[in-house]
């Protein structure tokens, strides 16, 4: 018995991997989250496998499909399963039952996103969605904040500017942040700036977003009796930055101090 996750495009249909092809060919049926979108995939490919709904209102099925099938692939609206979807319910009840399981590697927004950003790649946290309000999304915006890593955030157009919003008040507008749109898709579209300018930018957003933001670091006491003592000297700017590398910071750093510190 088998279940194989299976990655499907984000946008262009040619991201997607021939070993996906070849599972979604072989396996009796093909669980999915929509299936009218991964049946589009399907008859573009020419795979005549049928298709079997389980989404976040029907993964109750899920113990009906693993009884009634032996080789099950599973897809999602679009990449990787398992992040945000049905996906994890459906691996834990498949190993319960002694089921092979297997995640073919493919597409998924995080990691373009992240690595197109410009920010640190070395060390991150995904976040994926933010609880939509109340004292738990404040809660885990400042945890964000404290990990002293890039962040990854997923978001929907018409929740994006609230939590610019949101991110803003935590991180303050300077903090700098990619906001991908649409990746692999015909508008895709990458804003690099601020958080304010950010919000300032996507006045109606459209798409799917992917935000990325750079680690948060505390200014240490020395550093900011530095940075205060050249602010009166008059220094900003460009030229503050200019002062805080000849100082011994490293570009990113004083950068970092010199925009975050307004």
């Amino acid at each position: 018995m088998r279940l194989v996750l299976v990655p499907t495009p984000i946008g262009h249909l040619k991201d997607i991997t021939l070993r996906a092809l070849e599972v979604l060919r072989e396996a009796e049926v093909v669980a999915c989250e929509d299936t009218r979108r991964t049946g589009l995939l399907l008859r573009h490919y020419g795979i005549p496998t049928p298709t079997l709904r389980l989404d976040q209102h029907t993964v109750g099925r899920a113990k009906e499909l693993l009884a009634s099938y032996r080789y099950v692939a599973y897809a999602t609206d679009a990449g990787t399963p398992g992040i945000s979807d049905p996906g994890a319910e459906l691996v834990r009840l498949a190993l319960g039952w002694g089921w092979q399981v297997e995640a073919l590697p493919g597409p998924t927004a995080l990691i373009p996103a992240l690595v197109v950003s410009g920010l640190p790649t070395h060390r991150f946290t995904f976040e994926g969605f933010l609880p939509k309000g109340g004292k738990e999304r404040r809660a885990r915006l400042e945890a964000l904040a404290r990990e002293g890593r890039t962040a990854v955030l997923y978001e929907s157009p018409h929740r994006l500017r609230k939590t610019l919003e949101d991110l803003l008040a935590v991180y303050g507008p300077h903090h700098p942040v990619a906001v991908a749109r649409e990746l692999t898709k015909l508008h895709e579209e990458v804003y690099r700036g601020t958080l304010e300018g950010a919000l300032a930018h996507f006045q109606k957003p459209k798409g799917e977003f992917v935000l990325v933001l750079a680690p948060k670091e505390e200014v240490p006491p020395e550093g900011r009796a530095l940075l205060e003592a050249l602010r009166r000297e008059g220094l900003e700017g460009k030229a503050l930055v200019k002062a805080l590398v000849e100082r011994g910071l490293s570009r990113n750093e004083a950068y970092r101090m010199a925009m975050e510190e307004e």
